[in-house]
């Protein structure tokens, strides 16, 4: 009897890892895709895997279903180890139905994600689906719904990963989107809530399925996507890199890295990389660069709203996020794909106790009728939001322009910024010399019999009172004006005064932020 189970067992585990069949797996390959189990053998250390409801199968008995059975389903889930912790993984096995989302799918994903809030760790989901199994019919809704309800649940509780190795269509989308980062591959990758040929038919626009969906498109356009690979394995590897900055649940610190990096380096380059011209643009990444542990920026959403830089570094191996306005792109306006890029990292980052950096030169926000007719208000907002709800260490440097509401907006000390530094090179004002003095000075500049000079003198004068960072200074809103070479090791013992940062917002169920 327990040899034939013995047997039986191995069978059954060889049916199991067969999936939809070597044709179906043939094809997977063909097509550039890698299998689910594959797939886990990348995202995870050798051997750390450990599979649950491998034997399961579905119950449908509709359109003769109760013929094609294979176990598992479409769906593998499990939990493992990435360097050494641990993770929850469900990877969608194409092979099977078309990876199509039966009960039995979200009975074995829900399992997972159960798992990992109760147990304190990440979940990560491995897309790669047809939606919907159409034979199912409300089931499978029912079992979207469920999984849709558990992603909130888990939402800042634990880190939620996911990465489209395929498609992911209609409801299906609606997970990813919930979660904290979507992964995509250039190759094979797409999202949308309904396909080019619906489309054509209701609305008679032609669209190709990349065009619609591809990973360009959300990574550029639409800011769905928060990372691009070139192919599956980058993909994985990636989220490898991701995970080794955070905490593993809301109740850890971020993981401290050891590096050799000197914690008291200076760079004297800094001094000059902030133009004296104030017009001309720099590249922030340059700066930030030279400041974090060893140069390495781990960029968010790089190809959308490039005029905003977020990302992940280490300070003294102290994980950080970073938000900072690039001059090199829009002059580092802030506009509302800007404002919703920022203001949803610096949830994030508050989320999971990761300290804010914040690097300001902003001339404040994008004008237009677009931007206005479009909510720059409201989208404005969520970024000012963000910073004010935000208890985790912020640290703030003005590097030069601060003007406006872009001055507050960007973790100002009135947005309960812990320290605020400037460059020497800052300006903190409500305008720039040029739109004040029209303003200031209009009577004078109209009655002056040369106004040319009188504009040029008094652009000067408003330049020599607001055109640094003294002023703010004296009122306490500037911490401190350090050089631009010391910023390293000032944000580092920063950090490190702050550590043990203790703040809370009032109690209440939730705040109504403008959505």
């Amino acid at each position: 009897m327990t040899i034939n189970n013995l047997e039986r067992l191995r069978e059954l585990n060889q049916k199991a890892e067969a999936g939809g069949g070597e044709l179906r797996a043939r094809r997977q390959h063909e097509q550039g895709k890698l299998l689910a189990r594959e797939r886990l053998d990348i995202l995870l250390d050798p051997g750390s895997f450990v599979e649950l409801d491998r034997l399961r199968t579905h119950g449908c008995t509709d359109f003769q279903m109760q013929e094609q059975k294979f176990l598992g389903d479409a769906v593998v889930t499990g939990y493992g180890a990435i360097e050494g912790r641990l993770v929850y993984v469900y990877s969608q096995d194409f092979t099977v139905f078309g990876g199509s989302l039966s009960g039995v799918v979200a009975e074995k994903i829900c399992k997972i994600m159960d798992l990992a809030i109760k147990n304190g760790a990440p979940i990560i989901g491995i897309n790669d689906s047809g939606g919907a199994r159409i034979q199912e019919g409300v089931l499978s809704l029912a079992g979207y719904g469920e999984i849709f309800l558990r992603n909130v649940k888990a939402s800042g509780v634990i880190p939620q990963i996911s990465a489209i190795m395929g498609p992911c269509a209609g409801g299906a989308v609606y997970s990813p989107a919930i979660t904290d980062f979507v992964y995509m591959v250039k190759t094979n990758s797409y999202m949308f809530i309904t396909g080019p040929d619906v489309i054509k038919t209701v609305t008679h626009e032609e669209v190709t399925k990349d065009e619609l969906g591809g990973a360009e498109t959300h990574s550029a356009k639409s800011g769905v996507a928060h990372f691009t690979a070139n192919d599956e394995k980058e993909c994985l590897l990636m989220i490898r890199e991701l995970i080794a900055f955070l905490p593993s649940n809301n109740q850890e610190d971020p993981p401290f890295q050891p590096t050799n990096d000197d914690p008291l380096r200076r760079d004297k380059k800094l001094r000059d990389l902030v133009p004296d011209n104030p017009n001309r643009p720099y590249d922030m990444k340059d700066l930030i660069a030279a400041v974090i542990d060893e140069g390495y920026f781990y960029e968010v959403q790089r190809d959308f709203a490039p005029n905003l830089l977020i990302g992940l570094a280490r300070l003294g191996g102290r994980p950080v996020g970073i938000v900072a306005n690039q001059p090199a792109a829009l002059a580092g306006c802030l506009d509302i794909n800007a404002s919703v890029k920022g203001a949803r990292f610096i949830r994030f980052c508050d989320c999971f106790n990761i300290p804010v950096i914040t690097f300001v030169d902003v001339p404040g926000f994008l004008p237009g009728t677009s931007q206005e007719y479009e909510g720059i208000i409201r989208h404005g907002a969520k970024l000012l939001y963000a910073y004010a709800e935000a208890t985790v260490p912020k640290i703030t440097i003005v590097t030069r322009k601060a003007y406006g509401g872009g001055y507050i907006v960007m973790s100002s000390k009135h947005l309960a910024g812990d320290i605020n530094l400037a460059y020497p090179t800052a300006e903190i004002a409500v305008m720039g010399p040029e739109g004040a003095i029209n303003i200031v000075f209009r009577e004078a500049l109209q009655q002056a019999q040369d106004s040319g000079k009188a504009r040029d003198q008094m652009t000067q004068e408003y330049r020599n009172t607001f055109a640094n960072p003294f002023k703010a200074a004296e009122f306490g809103y500037i911490d401190s004006v350090i050089y631009p070479e010391d910023t390293r090791p000032t944000l580092i013992r920063s950090l490190e005064m702050l550590k043990n940062k203790q703040d809370y917002n009032p109690p209440k169920k939730h705040g109504n932020i403008p959505l």
